[in-house]
């Protein structure tokens, strides 16, 4: 849960910046990395492991979920928010609904 309130401020904080789809990646590749060298950490450190073992050893399903809730919580975010392709057709339909 932490993660995901930690993803959608730091989305919120760099959306004027860079915009929201670019600032929900940012945070969430933060996030991936994070996980990616814990994992070389646990297989022995970076410099025992291969080049790519944090990437594909080492996986539970709370680091899954440490890296996935937070790009599901950003992609909704950018989705649903104000200015957004949904955001605008919902207001379009309403302009029509109440003419």
């Amino acid at each position: 849960m932490e993660h995901i309130v930690i993803a959608l401020g730091v989305q919120c904080l760099l959306w004027p910046l860079v915009g929201r789809w670019v600032a929900g990646s940012l945070i969430v590749a933060i996030f991936l990395g994070r996980e990616i060298a814990q994992h070389e950490y646990a297989g022995g450190g970076p410099n025992h492991v291969g080049v790519l073992s944090g990437l594909f050893h080492h996986w539970s399903p709370d680091s899954i979920l440490d890296v996935l809730s937070p790009a599901v919580a950003c992609a909704l975010l950018a989705l649903l928010a104000p200015g957004s392709l949904l955001w605008r057709r919902r207001r379009i339909r309403r302009q029509r609904d109440t003419r």
